[in-house]
Order: C-alpha cells, then structure tokens, then sequence
C-alpha cells in the first residue's frame, strides 16, 4: 500500500515559478507510474503529468508541456512537478497519484489506485 503526501503549493504571480512535490511511502518500485492531477473549482480533474519510477516513460499534458516537468528523485521516494510561466488558469488543487503499471502510462485518474490529498496552487496577481 502506498502512502503520499505533496507540498509546494502556494500563491504565485502570473509567470511565476512552482516546484511540486510527492512523498511516497510503501511499496513503490520501477514499475509504478507517479502522476499528477489537477482539480479547479466546478470542473474535471485534469491529467496534467505522469512518469514510472525509473523515468524511461514521461508523458505531459498538451496544456502544460513546455511549462512544467515531472520529475523523480529515487533515493528521496519523491516525485517532483515543476511549474514554470504559471498562469491563472493553472489555479488548482493539484494530487499526486501512483499505480502499479506494466505498459502504458495511464492518464486517467481511472489509471490510479492512491492518491495523495492535494495541495492549492493560486497564480493570482
């Protein structure tokens, strides 16, 4: 069973930086995918980025790629979101998410068994 926690959120300004993290805890190996999600009020939760543990696979949504990258770090257990040229439209709570993979990465939140339990990000001037 996996355990995660993020942090990082946080109120930025328009084109202003963020850096995302998730601490897994549990039975993590190569083959599990790590994603993140995000929720604005009144909408979907949105694939934003996923990546398996050993960082063979990346897959980033059209509407953020170019901006933010996902990243792993296996010694800390950590899977990373870096946001970067942030916009308001990028104001969400965001959730990080891990499942047991054997091929593609899934980009659905159907895709993934835990969930961590969010974190606000606000790009706001």
């Amino acid at each position: 069973q996996v355990q995660l926690v993020e942090s990082g959120g946080g109120l930025v300004q328009p084109g202003g930086s963020l850096r995302l993290s998730c601490l897994a805890s549990g039975r993590t190996s190569s083959n599990y995918a790590m994603g993140w999600f995000r929720q604005a009020p009144g909408k979907e939760r949105e694939f934003v980025a996923g990546i398996n543990w050993s960082g063979v696979s990346r897959n980033h949504a059209d509407s953020v790629k170019g901006r933010f990258t996902i990243s792993t770090d296996n010694i800390k257990n950590t899977v990373y979101l870096q946001m970067n040229s942030l916009k308001p439209e990028d104001t969400a709570v965001y959730y990080c998410a891990a499942n047991k993979v054997w091929g593609v990465l899934p980009i659905t939140a159907y895709g993934y068994a835990y969930w961590g339990q969010g974190t606000q990000v606000t790009v706001s001037s």
